[in-house]
């Protein structure tokens, strides 16, 4: 692990807090965060034993705590984690696995939801409204915290592929998912209908954000960075400098950012004389 104390000009190592891989990581704030482990069938003693728990830090990732969420679903494997607010949270993965916390993570409980695809991607605008992705062009919606998860839009009509890996929604109404393939998908009827957007890429999409109903970003595998300033109408292929895949994008503003990825690459986005608005993660 590695941290930041300026804006990613430098950075320094951290003790590892676990031997365990490491799949995601969530920040609320500059001192609270989380990560996604996940224990290698070889290294459990026994079946009973969580392949995948989360660590929580209070104090910007000087110390951490083990929190377990699968409870008796031991064999869950979790992909993602993500917090709408300092108390509610979920945590996502495989075999349609979705966990829920009212709490900053005290206790987690397994909500229903109409999948058994893997879920890969989270987008939520408060803890009330969310969005969720995954395989099987897999889109999942919420306007109640998830008390009930419905399947939303003629998603699968608008795909060359079956997977999408994350997803950004800027209000009830604008959102965009991207996955395998290059592909980019939008909707502005909050998911009940999908367009395909023409990415200009064959690259597996990673991630994506977006500030607002214009300008987004998205990264993925040899290097890709794509950006749009039109809402997805045209994407833009940035130069990153690399070819390693890129997994992850993160914005604290319009003006900073960082993109991480394969070999511990880290990119970092600053231009001059940018306005700054919050992104929607």
């Amino acid at each position: 692990m590695i941290a930041t104390d300026d804006g990613g000009r430098t950075w320094r190592a951290l003790a590892r807090p676990t031997e365990d891989a490491l799949r995601d990581v969530f920040f609320s704030d500059q001192k609270t965060g989380w990560l996604v482990c996940e224990r290698s069938l070889y290294a459990l003693s026994r079946m009973e034993e969580a392949r995948s728990y989360l660590l929580k830090t209070t104090d910007g990732g000087a110390s951490w705590a083990r929190v377990e969420v699968t409870g008796a679903d031991a064999g869950v494997v979790l992909t993602r984690v993500v917090f709408a607010d300092a108390q509610r949270g979920w945590a996502l993965g495989e075999m349609g696995a979705l966990y829920a916390t009212r709490d900053g993570g005290a206790t987690w409980a397994r909500q229903r939801v109409p999948t058994q695809h893997l879920l890969l991607g989270a987008s939520f605008l408060d803890p009330s409204q969310g969005w969720l992705v995954g395989a099987g062009a897999t889109v999942l919606e919420t306007s109640d915290g998830g008390a009930e998860w419905r399947g939303v839009g003629e998603v699968a009509g608008a795909l060359d592929a079956a997977r999408l890996n994350a997803v950004s929604f800027v209000d009830a109404r604008r959102g965009w998912a991207v996955g395998s393939g290059g592909v980019v998908v939008s909707t502005a009827n909050g998911g009940r209908t999908w367009a395909r957007q023409q990415s200009g890429t064959d690259a597996d999409l990673s991630d994506v954000k977006f500030f607002d109903a214009r300008e987004g970003w998205a990264v993925g595998a040899r290097g890709t960075i794509l950006r749009t300033e039109d809402g997805g109408a045209t994407w833009a292929q940035v130069e990153s400098g690399t070819t390693h895949p890129l997994e992850r994008l993160a914005f604290t503003t319009r003006a900073r950012g960082w993109a991480v990825g394969f070999g511990g690459t880290v990119l970092a986005y600053a231009p001059a004389n940018a306005q700054a608005p919050r992104i929607n993660n």
